[in-house]
């Protein structure tokens, strides 16, 4: 069983159900590949040739409007598949993938692939459950800035990213890895203005408390409750 990148591959939601034999035969077409913070992995309009799975660090997302606005339109965790559009057929990427802290993925050509899913069919079901849910989680998103007050969408954001990579401490929980409070605008479709107003009002109530890039929840609780009804 290969386990580069000291990742249990196993875990991992695409190869689920595949023997070990064809997880070996897999990874064996893969190359690892890595991006030191603040670098990317491919940048938007470039031509999608491949497809990556997170092992190490953390990435964002991003895609600029024709007037040079950004959103971050996912934070990908170990574990995670990125860069599927060639897989799906899309000649480019329609975003950027920055590394927000030094990152390791394994990289798979597009054709080695395609020429898996044909092969496995296992394999070709669990891609199919994993668009599935990046579909319904975008959905979701675009409920939520359509519909809901901002504070109820930062309140959101933080709890999503404390699931990804919660680091409990002895005043509360930790989010594992470097946010700006730019990145949770570009997030929730919030101004930077915005969010570091709600964020300086909820470190002076007590529930949470930060630095420039470090979040700390002191009450997840009272954020639950905000999370739901923004108040």
């Amino acid at each position: 069983m290969d386990n580069r990148g000291g990742f249990d591959l196993r875990r991992v939601l695409l190869f689920r159900g595949l023997n070990g034999c064809d997880l070996t035969a897999l990874l064996a077409k893969a190359r690892q590949e890595a991006a030191v913070r603040g670098s990317t992995f491919f940048n938007e309009c470039d031509d999608a040739l491949h497809c990556r799975l997170l092992v190490a660090g953390r990435i964002k997302l991003v895609q600029t409007s024709t007037d040079g606005n950004q959103v971050v339109t996912r934070f990908v965790a170990p574990g995670e598949m990125f860069g599927w559009a060639q897989v799906l057929g899309a000649s480019v990427y329609p975003g950027s993938a920055e590394a927000m802290v030094d990152s390791v993925a394994l990289t798979w050509d597009a054709a080695s692939m395609r020429s898996a899913l044909a092969a496995h069919p296992v394999l070709a079901l669990n891609a199919l459950e994993l668009l599935g849910a990046r579909l319904r989680e975008a959905q979701d998103r675009l409920r939520e800035v359509a519909t809901e007050r901002v504070e109820r969408r930062v309140a959101r954001a933080l709890l999503r990213l404390a699931r990804q990579s919660a680091r409990p401490t002895g005043e509360g929980v930790e989010i594992g890895f470097p946010v700006t409070r730019q990145d949770l605008a570009e997030t929730t479709g919030a101004t930077l203005h915005t969010v570091s107003r709600i964020l300086a009002a909820w470190e002076h109530s007590g529930i949470l408390a930060g630095s420039r890039q470090r979040i700390v929840l002191l009450h997840p609780g009272r954020l639950e409750t905000l999370a739901e009804d923004g108040g």
